[in-house]
């Protein structure tokens, strides 16, 4: 059976290596609908190689359009790789169509997690994860029941900074920031990795695809990127995921839902390897900090006025108009103004884009250093 795909966010890095997994799956997957924010061009030339409309988000109805390819007829399964709010709207309309989706997007979860668990209980069929961390999760907690789990754990390289002098990464530069030492991503999640503020988002992600408590959910260090994941049993016993660092083989699982010849390259155990972990030095991450004071306070409007805060910051770091230590500062002010506009304990779609907006709006017209 051919499962008919939806790929928003088609000209990405995620987006671009889950054509890489259709090519290599043409027996089982077609692309029907791809979709981009922009780059007509590349997307015109990737519709055209994989028989598939392209719709751009600038140009064709912004979320509308967006919309309208996750909930089309000939669509089965949706892949949202696009980053930002704009992911959410298409995920809950997706699901309200009954179709499945495969969830690349962290904001949506970290934002908008409550409304999507109104759909779907949590990672599943329907609801398929595509972060490496949380793919590798649902593979150790296959067959374990609840009460067998003491606590999940998230590796984390630690990033381009992890044995930097602290006194100088607030001085870091784009450049250096975006030197990832074993992901290959784009520039926005790519300094996510740096501040660790991804991590913080996985956390919040692992609350709604699990159905567990903040308690039981921790990050490791583990700097080779081939530990992705660890169950911890009630036991004391661990189950652990490895694989190389290739983001396609967790494209894979999910597109297809399961294990399957992959593109990827197979662990080479006839060299020499080393393993190490390590905890998370938090004085050397403190976006993960705010992420983590945000999600354990319970305020979903803070999260939401976060992770609007954190897309702001990052912007603006990467065209140098903020220093690197700049971003943290930012996060604290966004869960501030989030908290502050929020009009309900669980905020509806309409009122996640209203304080997203709000909060965009009063950082963008804050001066910037030049």
């Amino acid at each position: 059976m051919v499962t008919r795909l939806a790929i928003l966010g088609a000209t990405g890095s995620i987006g671009r290596q889950a054509l890489d997994v259709v090519a290599a799956n043409a027996d089982r997957l077609k692309v029907s609908v791809i979709a981009s924010r922009r780059n007509a061009d590349d997307l015109e030339i990737l519709a055209a190689k994989f028989g598939a409309r392209a719709i751009v988000f600038e140009r064709d109805g912004g979320s509308a359009a967006l919309v309208a390819a996750a909930t089309a007829q000939d669509v089965d399964l949706v892949l949202v790789a696009t980053s930002g709010i704009d992911g959410i709207e298409p995920t809950l309309a997706a699901l309200e169509a009954g179709k499945k989706v495969a969830l690349a997007n962290k904001e949506t979860l970290v934002a908008a997690g409550h409304l999507v668990r109104r759909f779907v209980g949590g990672a599943g069929d329907r609801l398929r994860p595509v972060d490496g961390e949380h793919c590798a999760l649902w593979q150790c907690l296959m067959g374990t029941r609840p009460e067998e789990v003491a606590r999940v754990l998230i590796t984390a390289s630690g990033g381009p900074f992890r044995e930097m002098p602290l006194e100088d990464i607030a001085r870091v530069t784009p450049e250096t920031a975006l030197r990832h030492p074993t992901w290959r991503m784009g520039p926005k999640i790519t300094i996510d990795s740096a501040t660790l503020t991804n991590k913080g988002f996985e956390i919040v992600e692992a609350r709604w695809l699990y159905d567990l408590t903040y308690d039981r959910i921790d990050i490791v260090v583990q700097p080779e990127s081939i530990v992705h994941a660890m169950v911890e049993m009630a036991d004391g016993s661990v189950k652990a995921q490895l694989a190389e660092p290739d983001m396609r083989l967790f494209i894979q699982y999910a597109l297809l839902w399961g294990h399957a010849p992959s593109p990827t390259r197979s662990m080479d155990w006839s060299r020499p390897r080393t393993l190490s972990f390590a905890p998370v030095e938090a004085a050397r991450y403190p976006c993960l900090d705010a992420v983590l004071r945000t999600a354990r306070s319970g305020d979903l409007n803070a999260m939401v006025g976060l992770v609007a805060a954190d897309e702001i910051a990052v912007e603006r770091f990467l065209k140098k108009e903020i220093p690197f230590g700049e971003i943290a500062v930012y996060l604290h002010r966004g869960a501030a103004l989030g908290r502050a506009h929020g009009r309900s304990a669980e905020p509806s779609l309409a009122e996640i884009q209203h304080i997203a907006a709000t909060v965009s709006g009063a950082l963008r017209a804050e001066p910037v250093l030049r």
